[in-house]
């Protein structure tokens, strides 16, 4: 049964306010709430970074832009950076290794095989033993044109003597033959020259004769002279007349032997091969 009080506040039991102690709890429970919905938003904002990649597992996009997130990027994409170039070195040190133990020669490969299939063959072509015989060779080489050396101007004074300067010389010898009038201007420097270069050149057969007595033509004497014939293996390889025209009136030993340089007539003496040198001044 309602009581006058109930009927004035509408007998509504949410208008009701409960005493102080049912105040109290009814905070309790709502404090419980609010740390429970706390809790919950905690956990999940914690499992969320618990699932963002690690820098270690750095990709090439960085998932923090904060100062401190974008340095270790940075630091890691360096040191990935470092690690190729590492790789990438080392591979190229072992390529130049294998290229330069790959690099070698047919004669190398040659001598191998020569020294699996015959090794004293191989010991008598060494380098050694090639330069010694090359020595031996040029001795018995040159002992041999010892006999043919000349060193000195050889006068002719019968035709016979200039054919036969010729014909009975043995054919490796170079012979250079001047003809000369006594009145023409040139052929006594000539002669002169070439007795100078006869010693220079041992090997090399100078000789002389006078137009007259080789009979040659009256012309020839006056307009022909000072001339130079050379012969090799009873051949004529070079003629020149009438030098003063390109020497001049006034020459020397150094300019008739420019001169025969140059036409291929002498070997130039600042190209004689060291080997050969060598053993002329081991025989001196």
């Amino acid at each position: 049964m309602s009581t006058l009080e109930d009927k004035i506040l509408g007998e509504k039991t949410h208008y009701y306010c409960s005493s102080s102690s049912e105040d109290e709890n009814d905070s309790e429970d709502f404090d419980k709430e609010v740390d429970k919905e706390e809790d919950k938003y905690i956990r999940s904002d914690t499992s969320s970074y618990s699932n963002a990649p690690s820098y270690s597992e750095w990709d090439g996009s960085s998932s923090n832009t904060g100062p401190k997130g974008v340095i270790k990027d940075w630091q890691r994409f360096k040191q990935i950076e470092t690690e190729k170039q590492a790789v990438l070195a080392k591979e190229r040190i072992e390529l130049i290794k294998k290229l330069s133990l790959s690099c070698r020669t047919d004669l190398d490969e040659e001598k191998e095989k020569l020294e699996e299939t015959d090794p004293e063959l191989a010991d008598l072509l060494t380098d050694e033993f090639l330069i010694t015989y090359q020595k031996q060779r040029m001795k018995e080489m040159l002992a041999k044109a010892e006999k043919l050396r000349f060193g000195q101007l050889i006068n002719l004074e019968t035709a016979d003597q200039f054919v036969e300067s010729i014909d009975n010389e043995d054919k490796s010898v170079t012979i250079i033959i001047h003809i000369y009038e006594d009145k023409v201007i040139g052929c006594k420097t000539m002669n002169g020259c070439l007795t100078a270069l006869a010693e220079d050149y041992p090997f090399v057969k100078f000789c002389k004769i006078s137009g007259s007595v080789a009979g040659l033509s009256k012309h020839f004497k006056q307009k022909g002279v000072p001339a130079l014939l050379v012969y090799k293996q009873g051949q004529i390889i070079g003629n020149f007349v009438q030098l003063t025209e390109q020497l001049g009136s006034d020459f020397y030993a150094s300019d008739v032997e420019s001169f025969l340089i140059e036409n291929g007539m002498l070997a130039d003496r600042s190209c004689v091969p060291s080997i050969i040198s060598g053993i002329k001044q081991e025989q001196c």
